[in-house]
């Protein structure tokens, strides 16, 4: 073995003995006995380049992989590339090279990054999204899904970005521009595809319940909470105003129709009927219209904007008095979401008042406080109280008075009791050509048919050379025209692609049998590996990936691909969201040049060292910070754990110290029960690290004489070898060689803890005099009183705050304190 610890040498040695032996393959063997365990880190997008924030996530997800194997389990931990999508469309514009040849590429380059690191991936599984035979089971149960009903084609208002020339989420536009190009965004209404996860609002809620929070296992309240929000149930009435002169009516849906009695007004978004019937005839209308349509619609960004609208022109009804109500097009109400129009309580809603109080329109109290008065002029009143103005419903708790004005609306047939949901259905469709086509057909006379099962995958031309306008499928003759599968026609094919949402939503069920072309997964493999024991990402994926994730897993279950026994109504049994990796206290952004590149890390200190300091920087869900100097402190960490076996190669000679011999096994066994412990509540790894960096000191200070010195020496440092596999794996395999070890560090048993080894007869107290804490005593486990009093006196800094005292109280806690009340002899 070399004196000096070569990094570089170790990790190449080892890699090529993990291939040679094989032991990352997962087994498939029905008659493997052992429990089997899902690991999975959310998959990279191949951009061409590892940053920190991998590092970190991967290295998370292996120590977790390679733990569970110490512990018997049959591991699955897969790898995969979410290799679709606009990046790599405008990288390859950018370069001038076709999107599947940047993007193949980038995934030979990263995947080689990876293999570096020394991360332990069943390399036999590896996806990639924008393969063939993988979207043609996405495509496959797309057509499913039309037959069901669950995905349709419809007119809807979308934010549109014409340099990138698609659709944008509303999370991709911010402050009324495209996220990528700082493009001003417009509205426009197009033809878009949609699957109707609306119809799973009520089950994806209730099934929160199921992943239940809790030490070390479950989902973050964070992330449930941001997945119950984003759902967003809400209990209340839809109540129709009819309009005046005519039999069309302006439904609304309302959480407090309380407060029906006081509507002066509706408002509607710019994109309703109402408002483009009203500007076909109103220039100022129109030109506000326009407007309205370049404005972001981010939730956050609409209660902070500036309220602002105009009369239509048109009155509605109301539906108990008969009044005339004006109808306004407002800035603030979405066309997405509910039906594009509300009532205004200026009264009994701070934003209502706010823009009634701008255009000078009626402010009607009809709620007051249950005590005391209000200044209904000077701001809303919106909490519960008693009707008042409210004709037949006077003097009802505002709270009862919801139920019985709905009651009344639905005797009336002019409103109803209705339950809502914030969540919209999932919009599919994107006009780029980087991504899985959608499998459909439109012909004039059958309208959008399915692609059939036999003519699937419909394969994406890979050659074509975007720009960066509309998509190269466009003008590919080949690819858009199609024989109609109903009645053999003439027909063209859907020319928009999936969102990447689609290929990322499901991708965790296919690597449970990846090379199945009978089926998009197989039920006997996800009764063996599903749901996912435990999913590793960022926190930036709370929100739509995870709700996507699950909505998808329960359609597949649906399509009777496996049952709720098989795979579970759940993708993730465990979630655990690693913080970002920071430097100069910002996220690292080649915008910024606060990047660290882990080439030169790997280069200079070797694999095993990035590994650990990402590890041991941070807890894993805390931001971490980067510190060239914590990377320095880990690489002599390791250097120190090398030197350790100098002692062992040469042990001293000499009579054994029991004493010392017991006290060096009580740190080794509590050390294993401290790492064990950060491995099964919550992956505290940074204090699974620092344990085993105690255990290194302890070694380094203890003097191996005797037999039973250096069995304990020995012991050790096999325990260390040990538990930092998970961690370091190259440089444990090579320090679990250099001893002697039967096997690989990686693929040994993980220790146990020796009870008897923690059994103490001595033990260490603080000793406190007049409350204030003067020193530490050791004593007998069993001592009394009278013992400890003697130790404390005999205990020099102890006994010098005695001196010239009278001792009145005296309070053993066994275990824990002496504590001694004195006062002046």
């Amino acid at each position: 073995m070399s004196e000096r610890y070569e990094a570089e040498q170790i990790e190449a040695k080892w890699q090529q003995r993990w291939i040679d032996a094989d032991i990352d393959s997962t087994c498939d063997d029905p008659d493997d006995s052992r429990e089997s365990y899902y690991c999975l880190v959310m998959f990279p997008y191949p951009s061409g380049n590892l940053h920190m924030g991998h590092v970190r996530n991967y290295c998370l997800g292996d120590a977790v992989a390679r733990y569970k194997r110490m512990n018997g389990f049959n591991v699955l931990h897969p790898i995969g590339w979410d290799a679709f999508g606009l990046p790599a469309e405008n990288a390859a514009i950018k370069h001038n090279r076709p999107p599947a040849e940047w993007t193949y590429a980038n995934i030979d380059q990263m995947r080689t990054q990876l293999k570096r690191l020394g991360l332990s991936y069943d390399w036999s599984r590896e996806i990639a999204t924008c393969r063939p035979e993988y979207y043609r089971w996405e495509q496959w149960l797309f057509t499913k899904l039309m037959e069901k009903g669950l995905a349709y084609q419809a007119d809807a208002e979308v934010n549109w970005c014409d340099p990138c020339h698609t659709v944008l989420a509303n999370e991709q536009v911010v402050d009324g521009v495209c996220w990528r190009c700082d493009t001003p965004v417009i509205k426009k209404n197009l033809k878009q595809w949609f699957i109707r996860i609306t119809d799973y609002a009520e089950e994806l809620l209730a099934d929160l319940d199921k992943l239940v929070c809790s030490d070390g296992g479950g989902w973050p309240e964070k992330v449930v909470g941001m997945q119950r929000n984003w759902i967003g149930k809400s209990s209340g009435a839809e109540v129709s105003f009819r309009l005046e002169a005519s039999d069309e009516t302006l439904d609304i849906f309302t959480t407090r129709p309380d407060t029906l009695m006081g509507v002066t007004y509706m408002a509607v978004a710019a994109a309703h009927p109402l408002a483009q019937k009203a500007a076909e005839s109103s220039l100022d209308l129109a030109r506000f219209i326009d407007e309205c349509s370049r404005i972001s619609t981010k939730e956050a960004d609409i209660e902070t904007m500036e309220k602002r609208g105009m009369p239509t022109g048109f009155n509605a009804v109301h539906p108990i008095t008969g009044a005339s109500v004006p109808v306004w097009v407002a800035n603030f109400v979405l066309m997405g979401y509910g039906t594009g129009a509300v009532m205004s309580v200026p009264a009994h809603d701070e934003r209502d008042h706010a823009f009634a109080k701008k255009y000078d329109l009626p402010i009607k109290q009809v709620i007051k406080p249950v005590e005391g008065e209000w200044d209904i002029d000077a701001a809303a009143f919106t909490e519960a109280g008693e009707l008042i103005n409210s004709a037949q419903f006077d003097g009802s708790d505002s709270v009862a008075a919801k139920q019985s004005i709905t009651e009344w609306l639905s005797e009336q047939g002019k409103g109803c009791e209705r339950v809502q949901y914030r969540l919209r259905d999932w919009l599919v469709s994107r006009q780029r050509y980087w991504g899985a086509p959608i499998p459909v057909i439109h012909c004039d006379d059958c309208g959008a048919v399915p692609v059939p099962d036999d003519q699937l995958p419909v394969e994406l031309p890979t050659h074509l050379q975007p720009t960066g306008g509309a998509s190269p499928l466009v003008d590919c003759h080949d690819f858009k025209h199609a024989d109609c599968p109903k009645c053999g026609k003439a027909a063209m094919r859907e020319l928009d692609t999936f969102d990447t949402f689609m290929e990322s939503s499901w991708y965790m069920n296919r690597y449970v049998s990846p090379r199945s072309d009978r089926a998009m997964v197989e039920s006997s493999a996800m009764q063996r590996w599903a749901p996912v024991d435990q999913y590793i990402g960022g926190v930036e994926h709370a929100v739509l990936h995870l709700l996507y994730a699950r909505f998808y897993h329960k359609l597949m279950r649906d399509a009777g691909l496996f049952s709720s026994e098989q795979g579970g109504d759940e993708p993730f049994k465990n979630l655990l969201t690693q913080g970002m990796v920071l430097k100069d206290g910002t996220k690292m952004s080649k915008s910024k040049g606060n990047t660290v590149d882990p080439k030169s890390i790997i280069e200079r200190f070797g694999a095993d060292t990035a590994r650990l300091f990402t590890l041991f920087a941070a807890p894993p869900e805390k931001e971490l910070e980067w510190n060239d100097a914590g990377v320095e402190g880990g690489h002599r960490f390791l250097k120190r754990v090398w030197r350790l076996l100098e002692k062992l190669e040469a042990p001293m000679e000499g009579e054994d110290d029991a004493a010392a011999v017991k006290a060096l096994r009580f740190t080794i066994h509590s050390t294993i029960q401290r790492v064990t412990h950060a491995f099964e509540h919550g992956f505290a790894f940074n204090v699974a690290i620092a344990a085993q960096m105690e255990l290194s000191n302890a070694l380094q200070a203890f003097e191996p004489k005797g037999p039973s010195g250096s069995a304990a020496y020995r012991e050790g440092i096999e325990v260390l070898a040990t538990m930092l596999a998970p961690f370091v794996p190259h440089f444990a395999c090579e320090i679990g060689e250099a001893i002697g070890m039967s096997e690989m560090a990686i693929v040994s048993q993980w220790p146990v803890v020796d009870e008897s080894a923690l059994e103490q007869n001595e033990i260490t107290i603080a000793v406190q005099v007049q409350g204030k804490r003067r020193g530490e005593i050791t004593i007998a486990k069993d001592a009394g009183q009278d013992e400890a009093m003697a130790a404390a006196r005999a205990d020099a800094s102890i006994a010098k705050w005695l001196e010239n005292m009278q001792v009145v109280k005296v309070i053993l806690v066994p275990g824990r304190m002496l504590n001694i009340v004195v006062k002046p002899a």
